[in-house]
């Protein structure tokens, strides 16, 4: 790409993502290192779903008044308050005393990862919003733009997740987290140092009301997200990992430690390919060529398309009556294809949000639709727990079979304009 076609946005764009990714990183690393070390502290699933669930009630409350607040104050500030409040978060983790009641530690790291949500939505917001102002206007740039970012952080998040079982097994939990907190302050200075011009600054007259849509698409569009994110992390936060350490530990610290890897590693897989089916998202849907109704009609379709996956191996599971290596084998390949086309659906959303706001309302409706978001991860870590309480890794899968049904629902209500 030459200086004379290289889009005007573009050092703000990879600065912007640079910085996203490095935070993206770590929290997939800390999400990791917090699920395994505390369920070999005997924390049943419900206690490890618990150690969640502020981070997603303040992903809720920070995605509202983020946008506000970036509208307000400039997309760098709350970039730049997101990656110091994950520094700091994380510092504070490392104080964890293993001498604390169960009770205790579980107040202390819900607290803490309270704040690690705030952090990772400030960074979210900012980034997502600034793909709206930074990209080229030619057909098909938007969407390319979005599933760039969109993908290449899930990829980093997937990375993450293979580090964070890595340094658990290798480092232990407090030096890990203490390394993780200074690599990603010396990024953040870096990008304060170094961020290049073109995102706005913000503007004094922004109304906190102005968060609400009132546009049905946005609305729409969200309560889609909700009960898509909700089908993915029903499985996804507790479900599957505690139900893999079961069936690859045989309860040794030897056993303990290659089961750390074996799961970290499948986690780290399926974001990787989640992540990198975003990015040839663009390129699966023609967007380059095809109108934006055909798009939104996309998106009901694919949510349909996902539905099955969850049911047939929720089937299975039930099916098979106990672990066994083809079920083991069996759940590994079709979470693979839920992702892979979970993925599609996500793509397609990322997009679309940013489609239907409008250069003034972007900060405002990003914020919505990622609150949506947050909404929907949390309803999704509550049910994990609850879920594989109740019915083990069965009632997961099949909880997000109806889940991804009634996203297809709300997907079916969006109107191209």
């Amino acid at each position: 790409m030459t200086a004379a076609t290289r889009p005007e946005g573009l050092p703000a764009y990879i600065a912007v993502t640079a910085a996203y990714w490095a935070f993206m990183l770590t929290d997939g690393a800390l999400r990791m290192l917090v699920l395994l070390h505390f369920h070999t502290l005997g924390f049943s699933p419900v206690q490890l779903a618990y150690l969640f669930v502020l981070y997603e009630i303040a992903g809720v409350v920070t995605n509202l008044c983020a946008g506000w607040i970036a509208a307000r104050f400039g997309l760098t500030s709350t970039l730049y308050a997101g990656l110091g409040l994950q520094v700091a978060a994380l510092l504070a983790l490392a104080q964890l005393d293993p001498a604390w009641s169960i009770t205790a530690s579980v107040v202390f790291v819900m607290a803490v990862q309270g704040a690690s949500g705030v952090a990772k939505d400030l960074a979210k917001m900012s980034s997502k919003s600034a793909v709206k102002l930074l990209a080229p206007s030619a057909q098909g740039g938007l969407f390319r733009w979005v599933a760039l970012l969109t993908g290449s952080k899930n990829a980093v998040k997937g990375l993450g997740f293979l580090l964070g079982a890595g340094l658990l097994a290798l480092a232990g939990f407090v030096p890990s987290v203490l390394g993780m907190a200074a690599v990603l302050a010396l990024i953040l200075l870096a990008v304060v140092l170094r961020m290049p011009t073109g995102l706005p600054v913000g503007r004094k007259d922004a109304k906190f009301r102005e968060v609400f849509s009132k546009n049905a698409n946005v609305n729409w569009l969200s309560a889609a997200r909700v009960v898509l994110f909700g089908a993915r992390d029903v499985w996804f936060v507790v479900g599957i990992p505690i139900y893999f350490y079961a069936v690859l530990s045989d309860g040794s610290e030897a056993g303990n430690r290659a089961a750390f890897f074996l799961i970290g590693s499948f986690m780290a897989v399926w974001t990787i390919l989640y992540g990198a089916v975003q990015g040839w998202a663009p390129r699966l849907l023609r967007a380059d060529t095809r109108p934006e109704a055909d798009l939104v009609r996309a998106a009901r379709g694919w949510a349909l398309a996902l539905t099955g996956v969850p049911l047939v191996l929720a089937a299975l599971v039930w099916a098979a009556g106990a672990p066994a290596d083809w079920l083991t084998v069996a759940l590994v390949a079709g979470l693979l294809v839920f992702g892979a086309i979970f993925a599609i659906n996500s793509s397609l959303h990322s997009y679309l949000i940013l489609s239907f706001t409008t250069g003034a309302r972007v900060t405002m409706d990003v914020g919505f639709y990622y609150m949506a978001n947050a909404a929907g991860r949390l309803l999704g870590t509550l049910l994990s727990g609850l879920t594989y309480q109740l019915g083990g890794v069965a009632l997961c899968l099949a909880t997000a079979g109806v889940m991804v049904g009634l996203s297809a629902l709300a997907a079916g209500k969006l109107r191209a304009g």
